[in-house]
């Protein structure tokens, strides 16, 4: 009867404080009188605005990012697990929508504004790299080497709204995705160490191609802030799931990991899966943060939060079978790489790409066909970017083979690496 009554209890505090914290967040959701608004939603490239346009900036934003080339890439894209065969193990745009799911409750719950949460949230990993986190530190060697620079995926999610990523507009001219500051800043600060303690905006607005560094600023609105929050929150079950799935776990090791969890911390935790944890991450957020505390979780939350990311660092991410699929990943990338930047030749680089090696024409062609809107954009539209002069500056060319990669799925790098090797 006691621990009954004691539930009960817990309940109906949980129940008080969860009306207490409703809409708790309404005065500093980025709306029009919010005091960062126009900078929020300042383009550094107007759009056109259609006649009846009945969208949000932000609606704008959303749907500018769905339609994009580089979101449909995503479902092709590894997670953590490259598993094609495997329908059910996650990919990239399964944790993007996860992401997004989780945020839009928390941002709904404290009344802040959902149409921005779901911009950041559904654009926030189009910088990923092929092969998950594994092809992101390949290519930030081969970066490293090859331009002097770190590659991180954050940022170049920036680059690749800002610069890479193209549509049509009504009279049928490539623009630039021109996204507004709020979702650029999202995109570019939503990963990194999460602020437990407690996740603040930054009041700055500042040049987002300033940074220099992972998780350099924290974003500048709150919406970022939730985005940022629920990245962590989205996977941490997910990928314990895809491990058991796949065997690189057993189910006995996270029973194990529950018990000593419970024992430790005087929990009542019964799994650790997906639908498990972001239930209680996200209530457990939206009960503890405040305006004057910041998006903040529990201390036994925290808790969790911590022994779960350490159980998957070891059993998981570390796994020697993931290390042997990195030299897979490796082999691929710098392959493609070496083939595509020995056609370099100054003014001549064009000619040579068209008329290059027979061997190579099922690399060369989809290149060129990828390169030749960004090649001449300027030409096209002054209000788009050129961001390669590859007539003129061999490092340009070898970006463009960076991004061209960077923008791979798994499945398709992998077909081009086979045309190398079998002249297919």
């Amino acid at each position: 009867n006691v621990r009954s009554l004691t539930g009960f209890s817990r309940r109906e505090a949980m129940m008080k404080g969860i009306q207490e914290t409703r809409n708790s967040f309404s005065g500093v959701a980025m709306y029009e009188a919010n005091t960062k608004w126009a900078e929020s939603v300042a383009r550094e490239v107007p759009l056109e605005r259609r006649e009846n346009d009945i969208r949000s900036e932000f609606g704008r934003d959303y749907t500018r990012i769905l339609h994009s080339l580089g979101y449909r890439r995503l479902k092709h894209k590894t997670q953590v697990f490259p598993s094609p065969e495997n329908d059910h193990i996650c990919t990239r745009i399964e944790h993007v929508n996860h992401v997004e799911s989780a945020s839009f409750t928390i941002a709904q719950h404290l009344a802040l504004n959902t149409e921005l949460t779901k911009a950041i949230a559904t654009g926030h990993d189009l910088g990923h790299a092929p092969f998950g986190h594994l092809g992101e530190g390949v290519l930030s060697k081969l970066t490293q080497k090859e331009l002097g620079e770190s590659f991180w995926h954050e940022r170049n999610g920036l680059h690749f709204v800002d610069d890479v990523e193209l549509l049509k507009d009504t009279d049928g001219r490539y623009r630039n995705l021109c996204l507004t500051y709020a979702v650029r800043d999202g995109i570019i600060a939503h990963c990194g160490e999460v602020e437990l303690l407690g996740l603040k905006p930054r009041d700055e607005y500042i040049d987002l191609h300033g940074y220099l560094e992972r998780n350099q600023h924290n974003p500048f609105t709150w919406e970022g802030c939730v985005v940022k929050m629920a990245d962590k929150i989205a996977y941490l079950g997910r990928d314990i799931e895809d491990a058991i799935l796949l065997g690189v776990i057993g189910v006995h090791e996270t029973d194990n990991l529950v018990r000593e969890i419970n024992a430790s911390l005087g929990l009542d935790l019964r799994q650790v899966n997906t639908t498990t944890l972001m239930h209680k991450f996200i209530t457990d957020l939206c009960l503890n943060s405040s305006v004057s505390k910041g998006l903040v979780l529990s201390g036994s939350a925290q808790e969790v939060m911590g022994r779960i990311l350490e159980f998957n660092y070891a059993a998981i991410y570390g796994n020697e079978r993931l290390n042997h699929y990195k030299g897979y990943a490796e082999n691929v990338i710098f392959d493609i790489f070496a083939v595509l930047s020995g056609f370099y030749d100054g003014e001549n680089t064009k000619s040579m790409l068209e008329n290059g090696d027979a061997r190579y024409s099922g690399l060369l062609g989809p290149f060129i066909e990828w390169i030749a809107p960004l090649w001449d954009l300027e030409d096209e539209d002054p209000a788009c970017k050129t961001i390669y002069n590859v007539s003129n500056s061999e490092r340009d060319y070898k970006k463009a083979i960076i991004d061209y990669i960077a923008g791979m799925t798994d499945s398709y790098a992998k077909s081009l690496h086979t045309k190398i090797c079998f002249f297919s």
